[in-house]
């Protein structure tokens, strides 16, 4: 069961990143994220229940770790085409992977190692392929950013798997949504004083910041259930979640009419590959 509910969430999350994409075109980063996930608290403000200060510590820990990757990641998003943006977003696994043998002292097969190096060469061959577009991997603040939000969010993954083991799925969800929320709101705060009222940007209210946060909320559910059953492998959640960018990557070619769609279909496809073995190494 918990193998479908990632596959539905992963679903689910690849028409999310969609829809957060256009809705940069009427509100800035810090706006849509806002807008988005006090929704969301609110959609899920009947899940609230009372819990210790170690549990609420905990959870405000796990919203520093989620509001650093969404912060970073949308403005990647803002800066680089959502085809460049999905692939580097899948790369994540092989990060999970990674920290699971330094914190956990796990080891990897011959077919997981395989996965990893594909997953590194994809990464490589989409370099050069943005490079054609003006892209330099090396120093594009875009990069930078997606960087900080591919390895934010494997540590809030690795974070998740930690702190459900003596926690509900819903009360998780729902208390981090409202401490996303509060660091959101403050991150907003900064930024309007630090502009002045002239450069501030002003928010539009779009619809779409309501199906963002109707997305993300299943989404999340489907996948805090699912970390939490019994038996649920963390590597191949988080695989199964980041296939959520083939979705991504054909939505984003169709809307926004991208560049270098072949080279980076090659990419993807060497990628999805590194995570298909990924997925193979981590079953048998």
């Amino acid at each position: 069961m918990w193998l479908w509910m990632s596959v539905c969430s992963a679903v689910l999350l690849g028409v999310y990143d969609v829809v957060k994409k256009q809705s940069l075109k009427r509100n800035g980063v810090l706006y849509v994220l806002l807008g988005a996930t006090a929704l969301t608290a609110l959609f899920l403000s009947p899940f609230l229940e009372a819990g210790t200060p170690k549990d609420h510590l905990a959870l405000v820990l796990k919203g520093v770790m989620v509001t650093t990757s969404w912060v970073s990641g949308l403005l990647g998003m803002k800066y680089l085409p959502l085809t460049t943006v999905s692939t580097i977003k899948a790369s994540r696994p092989v990060f999970v992977v990674a920290f699971s043998i330094i914190l956990f002292g796990e080891r990897l097969n011959l077919w997981q190692w395989a996965g990893v190096v594909l997953v590194i060469a994809a990464l490589y061959l989409l370099s050069v392929s943005s490079r054609k577009e003006g892209i330099h991997f090396t120093s594009n603040k875009g990069v930078a950013c997606m960087a900080v939000s591919v390895l934010s969010g494997a540590a809030s993954a690795l974070y998740d798997k930690h702190i459900l083991g003596y926690m509900e799925p819903l009360f998780v969800q729902s208390w981090a949504n409202v401490y996303i929320t509060v660091l959101l709101a403050l991150c907003v705060l900064v930024k309007a004083l630090k502009d002045g009222p002239e450069k501030r940007e002003r928010f539009s209210w779009d619809w779409r910041l309501l199906a963002i946060a109707v997305l993300i909320t299943a989404s999340d559910m489907l996948y805090f259930f699912s970390l939490k059953d019994e038996g649920a492998m963390l590597s191949i959640i988080s695989m199964l979640r980041r296939c959520s960018v083939v979705i991504t990557f054909v939505l984003g070619a169709i809307l926004f009419k991208e560049k270098r769609i072949k080279d980076k279909a090659v990419d993807l496809l060497v990628l999805m590959a590194g995570l298909t073995l990924l997925l193979f190494g981590s079953s048998i």
